[in-house]
C-alpha cells in the first residue's frame, strides 16, 4: 500500500544556485563594461585646473576628444586629423541631435590646438562642446 504525504507543497524544492550563478555573471559583465568605458578618461592627459569645474560624468554615447600637448587630436585611442574628426562628429550629430562631445585638452597644449578642435565641433553641428577641467587642489 502506497502512503502519500498529506502536504503536497512540502515536496517543492527551489534551487537557488543557478540564480546566484546568473547574478554573478551579470555582476562581472557590468564591472568589465564600466572599466572599459573609464579607460578613455584615464589617458595620459594632464587637465588644467579650474575653480568652477564640475564632476566628470560619462553620458551615453559621448564622444571624447583628447588633445595632447603637441596639438594632436585623439578619439578612442586613435589619432584623428581635423577633417576626419569633423566628418565623424557630423555623422554622430545627424544620428543623435543631442550628441555630447567632451574636449579634454592637455594643460601644456597650445590654446590654438584646443580652439581648432572646438571650432571643428561647432562647425560639425555640436552646439555646446564641453571643455573638461579638474577642480583646484
Amino acid at each position: 500500500m502506497l502512503i502519500r504525504n498529506a502536504d503536497p507543497k512540502s515536496d517543492v524544492h527551489i534551487d537557488f544556485v543557478p540564480m546566484v550563478d546568473v547574478l554573478f555573471n551579470l555582476l562581472i559583465f557590468f564591472l568589465l563594461a564600466t572599466s572599459m568605458a573609464q579607460a578613455e578618461r584615464e589617458m595620459s592627459i594632464a587637465l588644467p585646473h579650474a575653480a568652477s569645474s564640475g564632476p566628470i560624468s560619462m553620458a551615453m554615447r559621448e564622444i571624447i576628444i583628447n588633445v595632447h600637448a603637441d596639438g594632436a587630436a585623439e578619439v578612442a585611442g586613435k589619432a584623428v586629423p581635423l577633417e576626419d574628426l569633423a566628418a565623424m562628429i557630423r555623422s554622430a550629430a545627424a544620428g543623435n541631435p543631442d550628441q555630447k562631445v567632451s574636449v579634454r585638452g592637455d594643460r601644456n597644449a597650445a590654446y590654438a590646438s584646443i580652439a581648432a578642435v572646438l571650432d571643428t565641433c561647432k562647425g560639425a553641428g555640436i552646439q555646446q562642446p564641453y571643455l573638461e577641467t579638474i577642480p583646484l587642489q
